[in-house]
């Protein structure tokens, strides 16, 4: 394997660290409803970053499969949306520094970045590493929104029920890197938040403060700031009043919420299935919510 820290370029000037936590909020896998840009969004703006690291994206990032966006202007170029894997040294709300690991997955040299990262670990002393993402699921927004939690020990999640057993999944970059760094004895863990899938498609700050919460939890951080908290309630009376205007809709969501119900009190099948017996599929369920929202949304007078 070539050389994993040529892959990086770390500060002349780093920033005072004991023993930090290293976020990981990479895009690029599954991401509903954006809750990982969301959380990274809000821990940048509110954390004082400091540049760590900067990865060489053109030996990671396949431009014709994911082009970056550029601005033409009458007769001119005038900006170009360049993409950046980087690790900043943050601040949460009580003053205490971690890092953040953010940027578009990779499209390559997986195991060279995931080793890389391992080394940085290493060379920053980071006591343990946490991942999330966002993924679409039969339930409703009126419910508190689940979490599958996942680690190297069971101690770092034990106040986390598992929701699955056993399923295989496609693989992303930055579950191979916890998967990886737990291989090497490191303390690792990941949070996939459960957003309402007739919502994945737009942005939802609840399950980023979702996310963020058990972040907190398992992390001693205080990651959780004022504005995302008031984003979140905004946006949830706006569905709310949506549903609301639509008695059909608001059957499709107490559907929803029996079924919901009805797993959390063990009488149901696991939140996955497609199909919940007498109730509408989940996948019916989802088309008509998403056909509603997309209607209002594309209201003229909305």
């Amino acid at each position: 394997m070539l050389d994993p820290n040529e892959l990086y370029e770390l500060s002349a000037d780093l920033p005072e660290l004991d023993r930090p936590v290293l976020v990981v909020a990479m895009t690029g896998f599954v991401d509903a409803a954006g809750a990982t840009k969301l959380a990274a969004e809000h821990l940048r703006d509110h954390g004082d970053p400091v540049d760590v690291a900067d990865f060489d994206v053109d030996q990671l990032y396949d431009y014709r499969a994911r082009r970056p966006a550029m601005m033409f202007v009458e007769d001119h170029w005038e900006s170009y949306d360049a993409p950046r894997i980087r690790v900043q040294a943050l601040t949460d709300t009580a003053g205490t520094r971690f890092l953040m690991l953010d940027g578009p997955e990779p499209d390559v040299q997986w195991e060279r970045f995931v080793a890389a990262v391992t080394g940085l670990c290493e060379r920053l002393d980071v006591r343990a590493s946490v991942g999330f993402n966002s993924i679409p699921m039969a339930v409703p927004h009126t419910r508190p929104l689940g979490v599958t939690a996942h680690a190297s020990r069971r101690e770092l999640i034990a106040d986390h029920q598992p929701w699955l057993q056993r399923v295989q999944v496609p693989g992303s970059a930055a579950h191979l890197l916890e998967y990886r760094l737990a291989q090497s004895g490191r303390d690792s863990m990941g949070f996939s938040v459960h957003v309402p899938h007739y919502l994945a498609q737009t942005d939802y700050p609840a399950a980023a403060q979702t996310m963020l919460e058990a972040v907190s939890r398992a992390t001693g951080l205080a990651l959780v700031g004022e504005s995302l908290r008031v984003a979140a309630e905004a946006v949830r009376v706006d569905v709310d009043g949506q549903v609301q205007r639509s008695d059909e809709v608001a059957g499709v969501v107490r559907a929803l919420e029996e079924q919901y119900d009805a797993y959390v009190a063990g009488r149901g099948d696991n939140l996955l299935a497609g199909d919940a017996g007498p109730l509408p599929t989940a996948d019916e369920l989802g088309a008509e919510l998403e056909r509603f929202l997309a209607e209002q949304t594309e209201r003229p007078d909305q």
